[in-house]
């Protein structure tokens, strides 16, 4: 979910243990939608089979910070003493699969989902630590090549084009996501456009031009 992380970027999911799980089960969200809240009581783990979330936490002056981006195949809601620690909502239309806490916390039931909850548990750990290093480390335009770079490892769906990247997140998300402000966001897609590493399609959507440079700027390379 912290997606501007190198290295394996394959969603955990299991599609022979999901499709064991009933469909009535789902739960799906339009845009906007919010799927639980900063407090809530923590019950169910969710398992992103479609769409995108976005995971944000407010402070009390009103200032937000976008923590996470939820993409299909990614696990999301993972309690803090038993109570969800930020709100989540979806940025397209989303299908979600629960699956109890206590399939994690417990030694009871299905071995493989126990199994893939703990990996999941484990690469958030690993990923928020990443993410923790590029705020402290990387310039503004090193964060959003970053933050591109590792989208476009993502699983898009069959009908969008080679090189292309879909944004359902607002430039201010990204901004919020990145620590950085919305202008700086702007310019920085600008410079690398100029650069010839992307094109601007429309304001939700890049076209990765070349691949190579953005891994380069990703790791502060520029030759």
């Amino acid at each position: 979910m912290y997606v501007t992380i190198t290295g394996d970027e394959t969603p955990i999911l299991l599609p022979a243990l999901i499709a064991k799980r009933t469909r009535e089960s789902a739960r799906t969200l339009p845009p906007g939608g919010y799927l639980y809240f900063e407090g809530d009581t923590a019950q169910n783990l969710f398992v992103i089979e479609k769409g995108v979330v976005r995971l944000t936490r407010v402070l009390e002056d009103g200032r937000r910070q976008v923590i996470a981006f939820g993409y299909p195949g990614d696990v999301i809601g993972f309690a803090a003493q038993g109570r969800y620690h930020t709100d989540c909502d979806a940025l397209t239309d989303t299908r979600l699969l629960p699956f109890h806490r206590a399939a994690l916390e417990d030694g009871a039931g299905d071995p493989d989902l126990k199994a893939m909850l703990l990996k999941a548990a484990l690469r958030e750990i690993s990923s928020m630590q990443d993410h923790f290093m590029m705020l402290g480390r990387k310039s503004a335009a090193e964060r959003v090549a970053s933050f591109l770079n590792a989208l476009s490892a993502r699983a898009v769906p069959a009908e969008v084009p080679p090189g292309r990247i879909d944004l359902p997140m607002s430039r201010s998300d990204i901004a919020d996501f990145l620590g950085l402000t919305t202008e700086t966001v702007s310019r920085c897609l600008s410079a690398l456009r100029k650069a010839g590493v992307i094109r601007l399609s429309d304001a939700h959507g890049v076209e990765v031009l070349n691949l190579a440079a953005l891994r380069q700027r990703a790791c502060g390379k520029w030759n």
